[in-house]
């Protein structure tokens, strides 16, 4: 009698605390279980992740560019964060936004769209398992695209989760450990090598890889 006291009360807890979760609070709870299935002792700095909730979007709708809106109008926008983008070639450094609607990712540059990636082509999202925030996408070989695309992000755990989320392909998300190839496009391949040091950079090396500290 006492067992099956016991479960009944366990299940009556159970039952009271999910009732009491919040709409807001259920999909906080969502979005962390997909980061711990897709991080959780892979990455450094997960551990310390963990109790920081997730932002709905970085940026307001009002803080993107009126022409970007109408370029992507009918499109819900989930999620938008500050992101740096790298060159394929040369590997330069450039600010820009990072727009998640439920369809499609853009990659924004003031009033223009420099690529958009639609999730049913999404082929995969591979970061390192180091500290960095890099992230790349990787898209299909064909002339629409680039070439895969290469980002830094402050939020990396978050900015990754609502992306694989909104395109429904957590199990395409991959961390890496050394080195991961990326598409620069034309049938080229690059490589970028992820090491440790004293203070975070990211260059490109007298070899021509694109180098992570």
């Amino acid at each position: 009698t006492s067992e099956m006291l016991q479960k009944i009360c366990i299940r009556n807890l159970v039952r009271k605390y999910c009732q009491g979760v919040t709409a807001e609070r259920k999909v906080q709870l969502q979005q962390k279980v997909v980061a711990s299935a897709v991080f959780r002792g892979k990455k450094e700095g997960y551990q310390q992740s963990i109790n920081q909730p997730f932002m709905d979007t970085r940026l307001k709708e009002s803080d993107i560019n009126p022409k970007v809106l109408q370029l992507i109008h009918g499109e819900k926008i989930k999620y938008v964060t500050p992101v740096i983008k790298y060159d394929r070639n040369g590997f330069k450094a450039r600010d820009r936004l990072l727009v998640l609607t439920q369809s499609s990712a853009y990659v924004v540059e003031m009033a223009k769209i420099k690529q958009k990636i639609d999730y049913a082509t999404l082929k995969g999202i591979s970061t390192s398992n180091l500290s960095d925030g890099i992230v790349v996408i990787h898209v299909p070989e064909d002339n629409k695209q680039k070439g895969d695309v290469i980002l830094q992000c402050e939020h990396i755990f978050e900015t990754i989760t609502k992306l694989c989320m909104l395109a429904n392909k957590q199990n395409l998300v991959k961390v890496v450990q050394g080195s991961l190839q990326f598409r620069i496009g034309s049938g080229k391949e690059g490589t970028m090598v992820f090491t440790v040091g004293q203070e975070p950079q990211v260059f490109k090396a007298k070899n021509g890889q694109l180098t992570v500290v």
